[in-house]
């Protein structure tokens, strides 16, 4: 089972830089959306069945050409869950999960801090979605959680740690959060198998940041622990140019 998650900056836009080309390529048999901007009524949905995903689920934010996130799929999920049911949440469209028969994928859109205000609503969105999902994986054990996280965990995860440890997705409290958060349960799948640095899952669009490998890393595919013994890869994706962000692939047995 391979799982890509890929925040699209706007799925009409990616679609006309050739998303559904390269998704029929690369075959993920479920793909979790970020940042689609859209309402399911903009776009053509027939589309992403012809293109291999008959089963597609869409959570937009209330908002217009705003966040939103989404679920395609090759196979058809016992049940899916829109949202939190946390109110602040669920109208910019953060979550979205399907269930399948032995695991469960969510995807996840946390929001950035891009000013103060924001960035106090990023810490409380982070501590609501902390206790939710302490509290999901009672009934859910088998949780891979796909997204955009808007947050670096490590200095091997950013290309400059030193100038940017004040700027927001590399704030000691965000550090602190997502290196909580997966000690909570969770692996980084990446790091499973690679330990390298310069691999990044974002790129600013100035100073051509992107040729450059001037990047952040991210967007993380998190396995819970009892799926440990069944994680088979993880890579990251940089050849897919229909973002600022690229794909991340996991892929569990």
């Amino acid at each position: 089972m391979t799982i890509v998650s890929y925040n699209v900056n706007g799925i009409r836009a990616a679609i006309r830089k050739g998303f559904l080309e390269w998704v029929q390529q690369c075959d993920p048999d479920v793909v979790c959306l970020q940042e689609i901007k859209a309402q399911p009524d903009q776009l053509n949905l027939e589309d992403f069945e012809e293109a291999g995903y008959p089963y597609h689920y869409w959570h937009p934010a209330e908002k217009k050409g705003y966040s939103g996130v989404a679920i395609l799929s090759k196979h058809k999920p016992e049940n899916v869950v829109y949202g939190t049911g946390i109110d602040y949440m669920d109208f910019e469209g953060r979550t979205i999960r399907a269930d399948f028969e032995d695991f469960s994928v969510m995807s996840l859109y946390l929001p950035s801090g891009t000013n103060i205000n924001r960035l106090e609503h990023k810490f409380r969105f982070m501590d609501d979605f902390q206790e939710y999902i302490d509290d999901l994986k009672e009934s859910v054990p088998n949780l891979i959680i796909c997204g955009d996280y808007n947050i670096c965990h490590q200095a091997i995860d950013i290309h400059d740690p030193v100038r940017l440890k004040t700027v927001s997705g590399f704030l000691p409290e965000e550090r602190a959060w997502i290196e909580g958060f997966m000690k909570s349960g969770f692996i980084d799948s990446f790091r499973h198998f690679n330990e390298e640095g310069d691999h990044y899952s974002w790129w600013s669009y100035r100073a051509n940041a992107r040729n450059n490998n001037k990047g952040w890393r991210i967007d993380y595919n998190l396995v819970a622990e009892p799926l440990r013994d069944r994680l088979k890869r993880a890579v990251i994706l940089p050849e897919a140019y229909h973002s600022d962000h690229c794909p991340v692939l996991v892929e569990i047995d």
